[in-house]
């Protein structure tokens, strides 16, 4: 006898920390309790760790103080269909609020919220288009205890080469691409160009710009939700890992944005002369880049990625239409002028990784800096060049230090952030690994 099918829900969802979604799943017909803003869930769920951990002896935020709970106000804006849960199922975004009605400090939407803010009252708004690589696995890594690329895509146990722009890997998981496509279309998500990335079973999908950065965030959390629901659906696993495989490219976010006036003019537009509040907008960002890096690279697994003669920049530079650098102009002139930002894996929060690239490129706003010769493809970067940092736990402590940080993030987000994040790190560098075990035992 067949089972009664499952009710439609509603899920009122919060962006944790780590961009992971926490939330609450609401049978239909309670609905209007997510709309009168009474959802509530304990204020320390956005200061968890990437296990699951509140530290509260690191925050204070959890039982020491009573672990309070929050209002979910929800964002109506966000509201979509979910097309992998029982027919008439909808999601919805919230902001984290305190009782007195005021945005939670640890929120990441109210966070990016607060400093568009800046931008308005500057008469401004940025224009925001992000580009997320991923890669999809086979589902057996659970058992494995590693990923491996799709059979469709593999001869003999190998991966069958590189497969950038390749066809035939698009059309080896088409019908997964296609479950894809077709929930972003249901979701109203401005999905875009679908392609094939270096990596075995590795894919882009980018997004269009949107004139408003929190909704772009909204898309890009959205679409990686769509990514991992639809390899379910297909009997694979999707990863948005910074560096899931040794030997194969990373995952990037790049971001494109560029910045309009209230008439809807390109601020950034040089007009056939010298960019000048274009390079100082990179200049911004340059500045800032090694602060705000662990928001860039928020995991140990992170800096894995950023290696010389990959796609993934080492160098604190920038370049006209040059993809190895970390700031990239592909336009310089007319309304398409805008900068593309490569640091961030695809691993990134998208609400803080706007917030530091939307705070670097105000600094160059309000002054007129100097972002230093550009690179030029063939050419090493100019002397006196500063690197990136391939180092965890060097990044928590810049970030930590940062006063740039503390205005653009608020004070104790930037404690909150970097005293868990110092958690991870030095967890990850007193774990022993198998590596470790295999070069050194056997020899010393």
């Amino acid at each position: 006898m067949a089972s009664d099918p499952a009710p439609p829900r509603i899920e009122i969802l919060l962006v944790g920390m780590n961009g992971d979604l926490r939330g609450k799943q609401i049978p239909l017909e309670a609905e209007k309790k997510v709309w009168d803003g009474t959802v509530r869930l304990p204020s320390s769920t956005q200061s968890l760790d990437i296990w699951g951990y509140d530290n509260d002896e690191i925050t204070g935020l959890s039982m020491s103080i009573g672990d309070p709970d929050g209002l979910c106000i929800p964002d109506r804006r966000s509201l979509a269909p979910m097309p992998w849960a029982p027919e008439g199922s909808k999601q919805v975004l919230s902001t984290m609020h305190e009782f007195d009605g005021t945005p939670s400090f640890m929120d990441p939407r109210a966070i990016l919220a607060a400093l568009l803010k800046r931008f308005d009252e500057r008469g401004l708004t940025p224009v925001v288009a992000t580009e997320l690589e991923f890669y999809v696995v086979q589902d057996d890594w659970r058992e494995t205890g590693r990923p491996r690329p799709p059979a469709s895509l593999m001869y003999r146990g190998e991966p069958n080469g590189f497969q950038l722009y390749d066809m035939s890997a698009v059309d080896a998981l088409g019908d997964y691409l296609q479950t894809v496509r077709a929930w972003a279309k249901l979701q109203g998500l401005p999905a875009d160009a679908t392609t094939a990335e270096f990596g075995p079973g590795q894919f882009e999908i980018n997004l269009l710009h949107r004139a408003d950065a929190l909704a772009a965030a909204d898309d890009c959390i959205y679409l990686k939700r769509i990514a991992e629901q639809a390899a379910k659906k297909h009997g694979l696993k999707s990863t948005c890992m910074a560096k899931p495989y040794a030997d194969h490219a990373g995952s990037g976010l790049h971001v494109h944005a560029s910045i309009i006036d209230r008439d809807g003019n390109n601020v950034l537009d040089a007009k056939g002369g010298d960019p000048v509040r274009l390079k100082s907008v990179c200049a911004g960002m340059l500045k800032t880049m090694r602060d705000a890096q662990l928001v860039f690279a928020p995991f140990a697994n992170s800096y894995r990625r950023f290696q010389p003669g990959s796609f993934a920049p080492v160098d604190i530079d920038w370049g006209y239409g040059h993809r190895g650098t970390a700031v990239r102009i592909p336009d310089a002139q007319g309304p398409a002028a805008r900068i593309e930002h490569r640091v961030a894996g695809a691993d990134v929060n998208p609400y803080l990784l706007l917030t530091a690239i939307l705070g670097g490129m105000l600094l160059g706003l309000d002054e007129t800096l100097d972002p230093g010769p550009a690179t030029e493809p063939g050419k090493e970067p100019a002397a006196g060049t500063k690197k990136l940092t391939h180092d965890f736990l060097t990044a928590v402590e810049e970030f930590s230090a940062s006063p740039f940080i503390a205005d653009v993030f608020g004070a104790r987000y930037q404690k909150l952030y970097g005293d868990t994040k110092r958690k991870e790190a030095i967890t990850h560098l007193r774990t022993v690994s198998d590596f470790d075990y295999q070069t050194y035992l056997p020899r010393i």
